[in-house]
């Protein structure tokens, strides 16, 4: 199975910096089968039957990028140099894993100033990305990072403009609970209060589950095998009713259908013989063609980069060749790619 496998020309203009408004009215590619129907996220409301429950990621995305300051002293006197960060993740000790640019001038040791409440030591350096140690901790680094830190727009979006105050609503869900990602959940930015009203009035329930989306899932795929890959870790917790209700679901007839493809890879991660476990941990899993699904019976998810892990998953749970069909359609329809662009119910 190789990388060039799952390439596709992608037009410039199809790549989205801006959600739909309001995010029901982003368009929707049902995909059923062979059949293709273009529709609105707010059709769901017409597709989705009593019984059917969704698994939503409740993970809250933080505002992790910083720029700040770093002092050193020269033979000419001191210098204030910019440092900008991307927090990736907590660590056990309770710092932080970070992306630095510039790295290379970092030391240990340095101290970084993002404002005048929030500031930290560099505890360590390696070849990519370094520890930190802030000043501050629990409700009161939540406050300083709200203050100082944006959010942390894709590549692919912050290449085309910077991260603005609109990007705090627009790149959170409107369940957003368990703050820790990096990145957002973005098939569930589509839904709204009154959407998920309406869905539960049609009878359809609803789980929530977390994963704290890290940023190695924007990390290209770099081997030409793809079976060789090896994937980012990600925390994530199933509880043991939100197990119980997924397995509930499953026993009457339901369809449990995971919002995204980060609630996919936790529920399939949890999955043991058909059944929902309750989970907490990391997981790396890759789901590419091949690979047996035991809890998802279908997936609403947006549009994915070419050569991507995420457009492995998705061929893998309707066939590559199928896959590619949706994807040559989406573009010659015009849908909106990526994080902030249009979104696919993707029925094997």
């Amino acid at each position: 199975m190789k990388l060039s496998d799952f390439d596709f020309h992608l037009p410039e203009e199809l790549i989205a910096t801006r959600p739909a408004k309001p995010r029901p009215a982003a368009r929707l590619l049902l995909a059923e089968g062979e059949a293709i129907r273009d529709l609105h996220v707010a059709d769901l409301v017409d597709i989705f039957r009593p019984g059917d429950r969704l698994v939503l990621n409740n993970t809250k995305v933080i505002p992790a990028r910083l720029t700040g300051q770093r002092q050193r002293q020269s033979a000419q006197g001191p210098v204030v140099a910019k440092v900008e960060i991307t927090l990736l993740e907590p660590t056990a000790a309770g710092g932080w894993r970070a992306l630095a640019k510039p790295l290379r001038k970092l030391a240990a040791g340095e101290v970084i100033v993002f404002s005048d409440q929030l500031s930290a030591e560099v505890v360590q350096k390696g070849e990519t990305e370094v520890e930190l140690r802030f000043n501050l901790a629990g409700d009161d680094f939540d406050a300083a990072l709200a203050e100082a830190g944006q959010m942390p727009l894709p590549p692919y979006i912050a290449a085309k403009r910077a991260p603005d105050a609109q990007d705090r609503d627009d790149y959170q869900t409107v369940f957003a609970r368990h703050s820790g990602a990096v990145a957002a959940p973005t098939a569930s930015l589509h839904f709204d209060a009154d959407l998920l009203a309406a869905l539960r009035a049609r009878g359809v329930e609803f789980t929530e589950v977390t994963l704290h989306v890290g940023a190695g899932t924007f990390l290209p795929v770099k081997v030409e095998d793809v079976t060789t890959h090896r994937m980012h870790a990600e925390w994530g917790e199933v509880t043991e009713a939100a197990a119980a209700a997924i397995n509930a679901t499953k026993a009457a007839g339901g369809r449990v259908i995971p919002v995204g493809t980060t609630a996919l890879r936790l529920i399939e991660s949890a999955g043991r013989g058909g059944q929902m476990q309750a989970w907490r941990g990391t997981t790396d899993i890759f789901i590419y063609p091949g690979f047996r699904f035991q809890i998802a019976d279908a997936l609403m998810t947006n549009f994915h980069l070419p050569k991507s892990t995420l457009l492995m998953l998705v061929s893998a749970l309707m066939g590559k060749d199928r896959m590619m069909r949706v994807y040559d359609h989406a573009i010659r329809h015009g849908y909106r790619f990526f994080s902030y662009g249009d979104a696919s119910l993707l029925i094997p």
